[in-house]
């Protein structure tokens, strides 16, 4: 197994644990299958959404993560999903309940929060089910921070451009940074003097009214004189 290398420069999403986790259940926690589900548990719930979340069976089943983190054996890995899960609900971490989901009956999880008890008592009662798609149980994908767009798209970092970077973050959305760095990729000019200038644009004009036309790809004639010759040319090298 490769070595970690460290956590990435910039913000990084946090996932909450409270408090209790580690004043009253860590202690209590004597299989490290266990502690990796429920920590993979609370992960998962972090990145959803909707007031009342829960985890299907089936995505547990199906997260290759989660698996290859328990056993090297696919068959060995689900078993120990099975006893880390019973462990995890005997313990009173996690209600295990069951959904209709339109296509058949489904084992979910809820957390033994007050939202998770009222949701499984809601469920027995006949009081909740799902009346369509559970956008709840579908993971929110991680958007990359721009140190490490940076690394894997333009070069690598030094101290003063991680601090430049920092400063762009907290001045442009994340998506201009990701659609900024695509553009300059896209053109050959992995600089951040060029990405710099596109954000620059963009914050003057409107993103909007910046979008490319299908005459400004790169490959037009008439996009690479614009680049050339105009606003981005101090930092093109022709």
């Amino acid at each position: 197994m490769p070595a970690f290398k460290g956590f990435p420069e910039g913000k990084l999403h946090l996932t909450p644990i409270p408090e209790t986790f580690f004043r009253e259940l860590l202690p209590q926690i004597d299989q490290l299958t266990e502690l990796k589900v429920i920590l993979h548990i609370l992960w998962r719930l972090d990145h959803m959404e909707g007031a009342f979340r829960f985890v299907r069976r089936s995505d547990l089943d199906q997260d290759e993560m989660l698996l290859a983190g328990l056993a090297q054996e696919p068959s060995a890995a689900r078993a120990a999903l099975d006893d880390a899960l019973q462990r995890a609900a005997a313990r009173g971490v996690i209600l295990p309940t069951e959904l209709d989901a339109g296509s058949g009956v489904e084992p979910v999880y809820f957390l033994n929060s007050p939202k998770g008890r009222a949701a499984v008592r809601a469920i027995q009662n006949g009081q909740w089910r799902l009346s369509g798609p559970a956008s709840s149980t579908a993971i929110l994908p991680e958007t990359p921070n721009i140190y490490r767009l940076y690394e894997e798209n333009i070069g690598p970092l030094t101290p003063l451009l991680a601090e430049t970077l920092g400063e762009a973050q907290d001045t442009y959305p994340a998506e201009w940074i990701a659609d900024a760095m695509r553009i300059a990729v896209e053109r050959n000019k992995r600089t951040w003097r060029y990405i710099a200038a596109i954000l620059e644009r963009w914050q003057r004009e409107g993103r909007h009214a910046s979008k490319e036309k299908p005459q400004d790809r790169p490959d037009s004639a008439e996009a690479r004189r614009k680049y050339v010759e105009g606003e981005f040319s101090d930092f093109v090298e022709h």
